[in-house]
């Protein structure tokens, strides 16, 4: 099992849920995060003064999926949240040990 974590700029969420509902992707989590990369943030004016505003809100999803439906997950959400200007996130992909259905006691690919 494969875990995608996402992070997206916020008016990309339902083009990228749709997305990944369209390939198969049956559940997902979703957070409003802040965070910023290479771009650094940017300066804001409030009451005459200058802020710096480091952390940008961001929307990060996280799937765990079967290995063999991972690659088409990140293709999706790849070709949904691209803008091609800086700051459209980034996608991570890590390997899962085990998942746990709390309710049943389930476990690997049948707790998804």
């Amino acid at each position: 099992m494969k875990k995608i974590e996402a992070i997206i700029k916020p008016f990309k969420t339902e083009p990228v849920k749709e997305a990944l509902m369209a390939v198969g992707v049956e559940g997902m989590t979703l957070s409003e995060v802040k965070g910023f990369g290479r771009q650094k943030g940017h300066s804001e004016i409030y009451r005459g003064t200058e802020y710096t505003v480091d952390f940008l809100p961001k929307t990060k999803f996280e799937i765990v999926i079967a290995d063999d439906r991972a690659q088409r997950a990140v293709e999706a959400i790849l070709g949904a949240a691209k803008t091609g200007k800086i700051g459209d996130g980034k996608i991570f992909v890590t390997e899962v040990e085990e998942a746990v259905r709390i309710r049943t006691g389930e476990r690997g690919m049948e707790a998804l």
